[in-house]
């Protein structure tokens, strides 16, 4: 699972994942993408999920460019629990993803594959995803 080496302040508030996102909206390293139309927060489980149907079914050929990273901690107070003695413990780490924002990008295989492989990434996130190409988006 993907999360922080090292936490100075491990509790923090929750980020909007509302609005547009602002950097990383075009492809940089790989020839093909898949971009969020919507925002939400993503698991480093469904990260890993969606890395591990793409590699499958790639037949470990090519490059995978995963563009985001849970840093956010998402706590939980245990069930059964009076309220209040402050903020829960970390239950898991969450990247935030807003619409627009590319999160995996594929190299080195024909535009068929990388379509089925990204078609299937996407099954595994909790966002509409779109396929993008380098030269236009369709």
């Amino acid at each position: 699972m993907l999360m922080p080496k090292r936490t100075k302040y491990r509790k923090q508030h929750r980020q909007s994942y509302e609005g547009h996102a602002k950097g990383n909206t075009e492809l940089h390293f790989g020839e093909y993408g898949l971009m969020a139309k919507e925002g939400n927060y993503i698991s480093s489980r469904q990260i890993e999920a969606a890395r591990i149907a793409m590699t499958r079914y790639m037949k470990r050929g090519g490059k995978v460019f995963i563009n985001i990273f849970p840093h956010m901690p998402r706590t939980k107070k245990p069930l059964e629990t009076r309220q209040g003695k402050g903020k829960g413990n970390v239950e898991e780490w969450v990247a935030v993803v807003k619409s627009g924002k590319i999160m995996f990008e594929i190299s080195g295989v024909s535009e068929e594959i990388a379509r089925e492989a990204l078609r299937l990434a996407s099954h595994k996130l909790p966002v509409k995803c779109k396929f993008v190409k380098k030269e236009g988006e369709i």
